[in-house]
């Protein structure tokens, strides 16, 4: 089964919550639904960024991203398989 993941990444604003897939950095094959703010990219203005951690990610259309929590894990069963 194809998993898309990419999306119109230009539907998000300041101030969205959407949801993402993490990759714990200390563990690799262990990856997680999480939680992250859609913010203005304080390091190119005019662009916008996924706050995650207290790191600040471009928000790309390689980036999944999903509005809905719901969404974000039906995906995640797809390409990982497990919870």
């Amino acid at each position: 089964m194809l998993v898309e993941l990419t999306n119109d990444y230009n539907q998000y604003n300041p101030g969205d919550v959407v949801y993402v897939f993490y990759r714990n950095p200390h563990t690799q094959d262990v990856a997680n639904v999480q939680a992250a703010a859609v913010v203005n990219n304080p390091e190119n203005p005019g662009e916008l960024a996924i706050f995650l951690y207290e790191t600040y990610y471009p928000l790309t259309n390689e980036m999944a991203v999903y509005s809905s929590e719901a969404d974000a894990m039906k995906v995640y069963q797809e390409y990982f398989g497990y919870e």
